[in-house]
């Protein structure tokens, strides 16, 4: 096993931030699509990890069936040895009873037909930014659009007041900023313990005025700790806002590849959910996911022992050339698009209808306002082993 390890390993540290920085990203993925499972001994994580890259190899691990558990971790830095804290309680980190109790808790409010219920909002809330980002020549969407349309569901859904969402937008900035500098206001760990003592005063005034929200919902299930109630909150707020944010940032970025697009999607709406899909694929905001295989498996070749750690580069599976043609082009027509940009298995992402939602509703409102959208500058990605989302992204809105 060493020494399959040792012959296998590539030059570069696959958990280093540095190499998400530039497109030169997607030929490495490509590049190892193409191989078999490798390993990674340096970076962050103390135990190493495997690492898969086809759409094949990540919809294997992330299958109903696969010999993996998440509830070691779900981020490259655990694995059996080192188990995350938030392990049993929190949605995305549980298995099994608890997890599917915890699903049917959170889903209505994360459902297709919540998503139906909001579409007004979500559309008043687009025009709402996309009105003040004509204001100026230029706009940088992944800071004044990118995040605020997400939050703005997501509060909305966690019962979160609308004067309180600015800051929960800086501090979720802070959490999942990965190592960019602009974001060393605070630590990570410092964000997430403000976020975590915001939710603790919130399920506070809940538990004394119950409400319609998720919240008051959580904190009424005899099931559950105020610890649970706290995770999950966290959780929904993370994971409403951090990814959704760069495939809305994305969207526009797409478009500016697209001419005409916007016409189509005016004159024929029903054209739309397919460019939705193809955002998701071709954004892939969820860089990776971690699991941690509970019995010895042959994966790709390789003998992969329990308790050891696999990392699914969903990106790099929804460029696999094996499955999607030409998948560096933005082609909002692509049919069939089996993208895994919400995963797969038991733990596909339970906010998908929000997103294709917001999305949706997004993609509305700029085809009613917009003619054109035009880069004025070169995308500047976030430098993040976690997070494939953008730093600055600069940008002409042309009016009708």
């Amino acid at each position: 096993m060493a020494a399959e390890r040792e012959q296998d390993k590539p030059a570069l540290d696959l958990a280093d931030p540095d190499l998400y920085v530039t497109t030169g990203r997607y030929s490495i993925w490509r590049d190892l699509a193409a191989g078999p499972p490798v390993w990674t001994s340096a970076g962050s994580s103390p135990g190493g990890f495997w690492s898969v890259f086809s759409h094949r190899a990540c919809r294997t691990v992330l299958a109903p069936t696969a010999p993996f558990t998440s509830r070691y971790g779900m981020m490259i830095g655990f694995d059996a040895e080192h188990r995350d804290r938030s392990g049993g309680q929190m949605l995305v980190v549980t298995d099994g009873d608890r997890h599917a109790h915890l699903r049917r808790i959170i889903a209505p409010f994360l459902s297709r037909a919540r998503a139906v219920a909001l579409a007004d909002f979500i559309r008043a809330e687009a025009r709402i930014l996309i009105a003040n980002a004509r204001r100026g020549a230029v706009v940088d969407v992944a800071l004044a659009i990118g995040p605020r349309l997400p939050a703005a569901v997501t509060c909305e859904i966690l019962g979160v007041p609308a004067d309180d969402r600015e800051r929960l937008v800086e501090l979720t900035n802070h959490a999942f900023g990965g190592e960019e500098s602009f974001f060393d206001k605070m630590s990570a760990s410092e964000a997430h313990s403000e976020i975590l003592m915001y939710f603790w005063h919130l399920i506070s005034r809940r538990r004394r005025h119950p409400g319609d929200d998720l919240v008051s919902v959580l904190v009424n299930d005899p099931r559950l700790s105020d610890k649970d109630v706290l995770l999950n909150c966290d959780n929904v707020l993370v994971g409403g806002n951090e990814t959704t944010r760069h495939a809305i940032a994305g969207c526009f970025h797409a478009l500016s590849t697209a001419p005409g697009l916007l016409d189509r999607l005016r004159v024929t709406p029903a054209a739309a959910p397919a460019a939705v899909e193809e955002i998701i694929r071709w954004t892939s905001p969820a860089m990776h996911v971690l699991r941690v295989a509970t019995e010895d498996i042959t994966l790709g070749g390789r003998e992969i022992a329990r308790g050891e750690p696999v990392v699914a580069w969903l990106p790099a599976a929804n460029r696999d050339e094996r499955v999607f043609d030409q998948p560096g082009q933005f082609r909002p027509d692509r049919q069939p698009n089996k993208h895994l940009g919400f995963g797969n298995g038991p733990h596909h992402c339970l906010g998908a209808a929000l997103a294709r939602a917001e999305l949706t509703g997004l993609l509305e409102v700029l085809a009613a306002d917009v003619v054109s959208v035009s880069l004025t500058a070169q995308a500047q990605w976030m430098r993040s082993n976690l997070v494939q989302g953008y730093r600055h992204l600069e940008l002409e809105l042309r009016s009708r």
